[in-house]
């Protein structure tokens, strides 16, 4: 995508065109996801169309639960034309696995709760299974 506007955003205007918070903003650009911008004379964040652009980028891939590390390779890879798009795929494949065994994790957890509810008899007394195998 060739981007050619001269416009520039402030980190409110960039937030709201990005979908991303002007805190967020500053924490990427902390990591070095999104590199530094021009400022003005008072010091303001000046923000293009490339740079909210980007942001969006950051913004779908952590809606698809990619981490920082796993988002700063796939920008790297996004602005690499000469990518081979193995290494993109490489990275998505990994993180489908990695979501696989979380919600194998959460369907085990999900069991064992609603087992241990089961077995709470939810009345006066304070017999309670549930703390006691909090408790071990």
């Amino acid at each position: 995508m060739t981007i050619t506007s001269t416009e520039r955003f402030n980190i409110g205007q960039a937030a709201e065109r990005s979908g991303v918070t002007a805190k967020m903003i500053r924490y990427y650009e902390t990591l070095g996801l999104l590199p530094s911008v021009d400022r003005t004379d008072a010091g303001y964040r000046l923000y293009g169309d490339k740079e909210v652009h980007t942001l969006r980028f950051i913004r779908r891939a952590r809606d698809l639960g990619f981490d920082m590390a796993e988002i700063a390779e796939l920008l790297k890879l996004w602005q690499n034309r000469r990518r081979a798009s193995s290494d993109v795929k490489r990275i998505a494949l990994k993180h489908v696995a990695d979501l696989d065994r979380r919600m194998q994790e959460m369907a085990a957890m999900k069991t064992t709760l609603e087992h241990l509810a089961d077995c709470c008899a939810g009345d006066h007394r304070p017999d309670c299974p549930i703390l006691d195998e909090l408790a071990h």
